[in-house]
Order: structure tokens, then sequence, then C-alpha cells
């Protein structure tokens, strides 16, 4: 593909929802081993870390090799990145080098200006708005367990934060129904919520039973985000309440599943005997990150 017209992966909705289905279609058969192309042949991927990551970094990494390729790993202490070089530069620069950029970072418009400068595809790793791969291995996991999203009720419980805003961009794509919960003061991305709410059903409420009630799929992710260590005391008054437990499940769907895109502090948002039940799809859904990514690099980059 020439260079002017690659394509970068930084928010759900860049892709159409038959793009996005077309999508899930190649993660599935890289995940049951029918795929065993190698389009990154010769190619590699240039991994920025800004923050650090276990899923991220070893998904993507092994992905990259499964498909033929070469995956590099780049923190600030490995970059000049880390030690003021513009990101237009280093945009410029890589794009000589590699045939595709992974960034995990914290401000969103830093993605957004390396895409703008990069000749290359971008994929967003994960943003402080943003965490777009994590809600596909998501929903590739409610397809496995579910037979899909259609005519399903997806409950959000807790932080409106960057999970939170991907759920969102799902689904206004997907057109799913989506209740999130989260504490005065900690709401979604409030563009990105209004827009999913012209698109489909969507409610904002300040009860978790209210969301979880007759949910299909029960979500949600720790109280204080990586960054956000110093606001854990504040944050554990706020989400007073917001446990996804045994009573929080029993209000779901007889057939519902639990989801969180890990690390999880049991105790806190989610309760032991929750996320190591029956009911959990944790693993899984980790697992699907890596063909949900492959899928990514062999659409973008293959």
């Amino acid at each position: 593909m020439p260079a002017s017209q690659h394509r970068d992966f930084l928010a759900i909705p860049d892709f159409s929802r038959d793009e996005l289905l077309t999508l899930f279609d190649l993660a599935e058969s890289m995940r049951t081993g029918a795929y065993t192309d190698k389009p990154l042949a010769g190619k590699s991927l240039a991994m920025i870390f800004m923050k650090p990551s276990t899923r991220t970094r070893v998904s993507f990494e092994v992905g990259a090799w499964q498909l033929g390729g070469h995956a590099l790993f780049l923190s600030p202490r490995d970059i000049q990145l880390g030690r003021g070089e513009p990101i237009a530069d280093t945009a410029r620069v890589l794009s000589r080098y590699v045939d595709g950029i992974m960034i995990r970072t914290f401000a969103h418009e830093e993605i957004e200006e390396l895409a703008r400068h990069a000749t290359v595809p971008v994929i967003n790793g994960l943003t402080d708005l943003l965490h777009p791969c994590q809600i596909l291995a998501d929903l590739q996991t409610v397809r496995q367990h579910l037979g899909g999203w259609e005519g399903k009720k997806i409950a959000w419980i807790g932080d409106g934060n960057n999970m939170a805003n991907s759920w969102l961009n799902a689904a206004y794509r997907l057109g799913f129904e989506l209740a999130i919960a989260c504490p005065e003061g900690y709401d979604p991305d409030a563009s990105i919520l209004a827009r999913a709410q012209s698109a489909t059903k969507v409610t904002l409420t300040r009860e978790p039973h209210e969301a979880a009630e007759g949910a299909h799929v029960i979500n949600t992710d720790v109280w204080a985000s990586m960054g956000q260590e110093e606001e854990q005391k504040i944050r554990e008054k706020a989400f007073a309440g917001y446990t996804v437990d045994g009573a929080l499940m029993k209000r779901a769907a007889r057939d519902a599943i639990f989801l969180h895109c890990l690390p999880a502090h049991r105790g806190e948002e989610v309760a032991a005997e929750v996320i190591d039940g029956p009911q959990s799809r944790v693993w899984d859904e980790a697992e699907n990150r890596l063909h949900i990514q492959k899928a990514i690099m062999a659409v973008l980059m293959g």
C-alpha cells in the first residue's frame, strides 16, 4: 500500500461496522488456528511504551512474530522522545525504518500528532482517552461466549475512563445497548458519550445495580488507573458501592459473563468470588488481545 494510502487505528470508529465485523472474523480464524498466513514477513513494528504494560507488550510482540514480522520494544529510555525530541520528528524517522508503529502513551493528542506525521500505520495501544484494542478483544470474547452483542445489554461499572470511552465508541459503531454506572465527577468524555447516545441506547447512572439489571456482560476496571495512584484514597471513597460482587452479578442475566481488562485489585473493584468464579471470562479476554491485534496488524500492515 503506498504511504499516502496507509490507515491508522486510533479509535474504534476509524473502522466501519462492516470492517469491524471482518476484523472479528479474521481474529477468530487466528484464534482457532485456521489462519496460517505470514503477512508481516520481512516487516517490523515499532512499539513505543511511554507507559509500561504486560498484556500490550507481550501480545503485540508475540503477535508480530507469529505473523512473520519483528517487533521492537522502545521505552522512553530507548528513544529520544524521552529527551525532548518532537513527536513529529520521531514519527518521520521511524516511518523510514519500520512498517507500523504501536504506541502506548498518556495524552491522546500525542498519538494524533504521531499519526499525522507518520507515513506508516499507527496503532493505539492505549491513551488516557481511549483503549480501542482492549475493547475489540472484549467484544471478541462476547462473541465467543454469547454468540455476539445483538440484542444484548453491556454494563460498565466504575470509572468513566479510557475503557468506558472505548465502550461508548463501540456502541456507537455496532449499535448494542450500553449502561454505564460511574460516581459523580468520574463520567466518561462528554462528546464521546453524546455521539454514542445519538446512535444507540446508552444510559449513564449513579447506581451500579441499575446498570447491571438484566445485563449480559458486566465489565469493570481498577478505580485508579496508571498515573492516578496518588488519588487512590479519594477514589476509594468515591467508588464505595461500586464493587462488582456476587450480589451485583445476581442482578445480571443468568448467563452473564464478567470481564476485566486487568490488572485487577481483588476486594476493590471486583470481589475474588466474581473474577475467579464461573462467570468470569477474563483469561479468554486477555488471550483475545493477541488475536484481535494480529488481525489489526494483518489488515493495516499486511
